[in-house]
Formats: C-alpha cells, sequence, structure tokens
C-alpha cells in the first residue's frame, strides 16, 4: 500500500509541475480574462479547491505538532495548492517502512 501511495502523490506532483509549467509558459495567472475570472463556474472551483486544501489542513495540523511546521504547511498549501499537499504527502510516506500500516500513514506518530 506504502509504495501505491507514493507512486500516486509523486505523479500527482509531477504533473501537477507539468500542467503549472506549461499554463505560465502560456499565460501569465495575472492575466487570465476578466470573463473567466468573473465566471460563477469559477468562482465555485475556487471556493471548493480551497475548502479541499483546509480539509487537507485539518488532518495535517492533526499530524504535525510544532507550531511552525502548521503554519508553514499552511502558507504552502494556501499558495501552492497540491504541489504543496503532495509533497507532504510524499515526505510522510518516505519516512516509513514500506510495510508499514495506512493507521501509520493517518494517525500522529506516538512519542
Amino acid at each position: 500500500m506504502i509504495w501505491f501511495l507514493r507512486a500516486a502523490f509523486a505523479c500527482v506532483l509531477i504533473t501537477m509541475l507539468c500542467a503549472t509549467s506549461w499554463a505560465s509558459s502560456v499565460c501569465a495567472l495575472w492575466k487570465t480574462p476578466e470573463s473567466v475570472v468573473l465566471h460563477p463556474w469559477f468562482i465555485a472551483t475556487l471556493f471548493d479547491t480551497y475548502f479541499g486544501f483546509l480539509t487537507f489542513y485539518v488532518w495535517l495540523a492533526y499530524k504535525e505538532t510544532a507550531g511552525l511546521a502548521r503554519v508553514g504547511w499552511l502558507i504552502a498549501i494556501l499558495l501552492l495548492g497540491n504541489i504543496a499537499m503532495s509533497i507532504y504527502m510524499l515526505l510522510t510516506l518516505f519516512r516509513l517502512p514500506a510495510n508499514a500500516t495506512i493507521e501509520q500513514v493517518l494517525l500522529r506518530a506516538r512519542k
């Protein structure tokens, strides 16, 4: 299971880096047409996306005990989205042995 999750989040990271690089080379983010930015579905998708980011962050804040790490990851997730989330997951997954259980992935490490 850990190997599958590592591959899945590596795929997310690579795909997001490629898609973001491609989009940036075609058009700067701040040059997005007003008709797109003000479209109701664009706005609804932004709300959906950021609520998803915050949902992931609630779990991350549970896992991380250091306040600085919590703040740093919140900023990273809000600025980089799935790029930051996949990096966090890969760091988490590569700290665990290949035979780790899903509980070890999801739950806070015992001290």
